[in-house]
């Protein structure tokens, strides 16, 4: 260890004894605090938990959860060289617990008042092992994580135990797969240090699970997936003390930016026979409290922090001054199979121990109480009623109960009508109730910490590279490389007027001179949601006064009240609402095809997907078949937003990331889904990554030809929380618009034909001008739009047949309504349609005498 001067140890503990914050360097040298230094340092560590402990109402309370262990499968595709869990298919009876394995287990926890069921397993086994793939397959599981999940609702379902996942690394999908089955996950971020991952003879190399960057995006999807979530450091396993300070901020940064991590583990390394690692030595008891120490200081007064009892020897003591508040699980039924040589301490005797540093033992689940006392998101509804069956209601704490079994099951659908159904029409005379949620400085992260990712500056552009670019465009517009489609964005005055002109040459190329539209109606048909996005003002919690969920019936109504005014199509799409099952989607577009069954069902974004292949546990293609059989005939390529992953998360804390996204639309077009494109722009974005956005819509159309049209949807800004936190700009300017929609014709050229601008983002003036820059198509009539109305868009929820025809009359050009398809309605849907003015007479504003 390298030494440090005792003038910068000082120096570093008062700044501790201050409450200053601390950095990287400060949080390094106090990690090597020993003896009298270290007893002053154990001291400002005990003094910020306890102030912690305080404000949560447990002042004097260390915690523990009473647990059992169940290894679900000891195989593993990592070789880390210290672990003696993971194993070989020959040294095992079988690859996996079979199911009256673990059910056994976990009854005989119960038995013993355990109330937690902790699944610990190897990552992804059968990426390596084909014992491993044929017990799957054998048991008709698609891979480990589908047996987990399996698992975890048998457990939930015969015993009562609360499921903790930790099947090591899993991608945002997978998280979303199993929140509803467990109430909390974890995984041990262990280091940050690259070295020990690519160094041969290190502790994780040959371990593609241990990058540190995977394992960092696991607790970052964790926390956007709102999952109660445990990690924590593994020392003395070949880090520096600058990789364990490293480490240390880099939890902190996840969770101070998504409020998921519910706590975190120091662990010491301790050496294990017949491993690679046998002759490191253990790490030492002082050099863990001082880790303990610095993590309680850098991590601050909320965060819990916990070391393993059966780790620590007999020096309980020394790890409370250190500044834990949690023992965390101890088993009276089964061994650490991680640490089997180091068994856990009776229950009484740690509480014993516990008592004799002046702090009471008490039980937890192993979701932390202020996770079971917040609720939603953080805790699913399919697994509430089984938290709340063991928790305090008044602490979140556990309550001295037993364990008994429960049905996990799938809401019962939520259909019933509830809240401010009249919202479509309200937002309209009545508007919204107010400007933000109230629970606006929580829901979506710390904004504070959001602003640390940002980085809006783009590359200036002068004049002459506008007009290069201009003249290259003008001689072959697919010639164009990345840095001129940026130049053209700036362009402005006569290049401006040059550049739309281009476009709107290639549109009557690709298109003629016909301005189309739709006649359709949206159909919202929830708002409640807990995705914390951004940007969007439409999603409320269910309790906000402007929450409200559509009943199957009205959502039929809808249907037939848009049939009736010659709709060719509805556009259905609503908020992540957590009482909904994976088949509420389903249902949804039966009971529109039930009572219209000619309309055209455009329906539920890439999100939506997810969300319900997610619930149901279905591949997103078998998803997407079943959706089809129940009447869906496209996707609104909606939640793309920006597709660059960089922008999505200042965006949004939980929408689905690009790769995600582009699984979605690629896998609906594969089989024979169409969908639309679209782009939401001028937020927290820069001019390059609008080009990205437009090249990769362009890659996929290339691949798969599914794509109907590209959608331009600049943002709207007044209500949008990022907007009011003073981190989004309020939306792109005129001259923006205008360069966007024509470069995105000039980019899509001979990709997708038809370029739509949106009337409800754009004013009527500006939709004319973009008209005469490279767009074809108006979108529809709508009927009731209130997400962006919600937003503050001030251009009306609906625009008439006659409105539209207004719009474009300044163009000179012919207007026609379409199908969805880009095709021409029949005889009655366009006599119907001329008769209503394409808006049904339920959502029409009343003009006054």
């Amino acid at each position: 260890m390298t030494l440090v001067s005792d003038t910068a140890l000082r120096r570093a503990l008062a700044r501790a004894r201050d409450g200053k914050a601390l950095d990287a360097t400060e949080a390094t040298v106090l990690l090597h605090a020993r003896d009298g230094h270290l007893d002053t340092l154990l001291e400002h560590a005990s003094r910020v938990r306890d102030a912690g402990l305080r404000d949560v109402g447990r002042e004097g309370i260390i915690t523990y959860s009473k647990k059992v262990f169940i290894p679900l499968t000891r195989l593993c595709r990592d070789k880390c060289g210290y672990c003696t869990f993971a194993t070989a298919p020959h040294k095992l009876p079988s690859a996996f617990l079979s199911p009256d394995e673990v059910l056994e287990i976990a009854r005989q926890g119960a038995a013993m008042g355990c109330k937690e069921a902790l699944f610990t397993l190897g990552d992804r086994p059968e990426d390596r092992w084909r014992q491993a793939r044929e017990w799957l397959d054998a048991h008709g599981y698609d891979d480990t994580l589908s047996y987990v999940r399996a698992m975890a609702i048998r457990v939930l379902e015969e015993t009562g135990l609360l499921p903790h996942l930790n099947p090591g690394v899993m991608s945002w999908r997978d998280l979303q797969r199993l929140k509803p089955v467990a109430p909390s996950m974890g995984m041990m971020l262990e280091t940050t240090s690259r070295r020990l991952f690519e160094e041969k003879g290190a502790a994780h190399y040959g371990s593609p699970d241990k990058d540190p960057a995977v394992r960092l995006r696991v607790l970052e999807d964790a926390g956007r997936v709102n999952v109660p979530f445990t990690t924590g450091v593994l020392i003395g396993i070949g880090e520096t003390v600058e990789d364990r300070a490293e480490s240390i901020f880099a939890i902190r940064k996840v969770a101070r930016e998504y409020g998921g991590i519910q706590e975190v583990i120091v662990q010491n390394f301790r050496a294990k026979p017949d491993t690679a690692m046998r002759g490191m030595p253990d790490a030492d008891l002082q050099e863990l409290a001082a880790t303990i120490a610095v993590t309680r200081l850098v991590l601050g007064p909320r965060m819990r922090v916990q070391a393993p009892p059966n780790l620590v020897d007999s020096e309980y003591d020394l790890m409370i001054r250190a500044g834990i508040d949690d023992w965390g699980g101890v088993s009276p039924l089964t061994p650490d199979h991680v640490n089997p040589e180091r068994p856990w301490p009776h229950i009484d005797d740690l509480a014993a121990r516990t008592a004799e540093a002046g702090f009471t033992l008490r039980e937890r689940l192993t979701i932390y109480p202020e996770y079971v006392l917040a609720g939603e998101p953080w805790l699913d509804p399919r697994v509430a009623g089984h938290v709340a069956a063991l928790a305090d209601p008044a602490t979140g704490l556990a309550r001295d109960v037993a364990p008994t079994g429960r049905p996990w099951q799938e809401p019962d659908g939520g259909f019933a009508a509830s809240g401010r159904v009249d919202l479509h029409v309200e937002v309209d005379t009545e508007g919204r109730s107010a400007d933000r949620r109230d629970d606006f400085d929580s829901v979506y992260g710390d904004w504070e910490a959001l602003k640390e990712r940002l980085d809006s500056s783009g590359p200036a552009v002068i004049l002459g590279e506008v007009r290069q670019a201009l003249r290259k465009a003008e001689a072959d517009p697919a010639s164009l490389s990345d840095a001129e489609a940026v130049a053209l964005l700036s362009a402005d005055g006569e290049e401006l007027r040059a550049l739309t002109k281009l476009a709107d040459e290639l549109r009557r190329q690709a298109k003629g001179d016909d301005i189309t539209y739709v006649v359709n109606r949206n159909i919202n048909f929830t708002n409640v949601c807990y995705t914390g996005c951004r940007f969007c003002a439409f999603a409320q919690r269910r309790t906000d006064a402007d929450a409200y969920t559509l009943s199957l019936d009205q959502v039929a109504v809808r249907a037939q009240e848009a049939w009736d005014a010659g709709a060719t199509e509805v556009c259905m799409q609503g908020g992540i609402h957590p009482d909904l099952p994976g088949t509420a989607y389903f249902d949804i577009a039966r009971a529109v095809k039930q009572r219209t069954p000619d309309m055209h069902v455009h329906a539920f974004s890439p999100m939506e997907v997810i969300n319900g292949a997610s619930r149901t546990n279905l591949s997103i293609e078998d998803w997407l078949h079943a959706a089809r059989e129940a009447g869906v005939d496209s996707l609104p390529g909606t939640a793309a937003e920006i597709l660059d992953d960089d922008v999505r998360w200042v965006l949004t804390k939980g929408k689905l990331p690009t790769r995600e996204w582009i699984d979605v639309i690629t896998t609906a077009h594969k089989v024979g889904i169409p969908t639309t494109s679209t782009m939401m722009y001028g937020h927290v974005d820069t001019h390059e990554h609008w080009v990205k956005h437009i090249r990769l819509i362009r890659s996929i159309q290339e691949e798969t030809g599914g794509f109907s049209e590209f959608v331009l949807l600049p943002f709207v800004h007044h209500s949008a929380p990022i907007y009011l936190a003073g981190i989004a700009r309020p939306g792109p300017t005129a001259q923006e618009n205008r360069a966007v929609h024509a470069l995105a014709r000039i980019l899509l050229h001979g990709a997708i034909d038809n370029i739509q601008c949106s009337w409800v983002k754009l004013r009527d003036a500006l939709c004319q001008e973009v008209l005469d820059g490279g767009v074809n198509d108006l979108g529809g009539t709508l009927m009731e739009e209130t997400i962006s109305r919600m937003a503050g868009s001030e251009n009306g929820s609906y625009k008439t047949i006659s409105e539209l025809r207004a719009m474009a009359a300044a163009t000179g050009r012919p207007v026609r309504q379409r199908t969805t398809e880009y095709g021409r309605p029949d005889a009655e849907r366009l006599k119907a349609a001329e008769a209503s003015d394409g808006v049904c007479k339920s959502v029409l504003r009343v003009v006054p005498l």
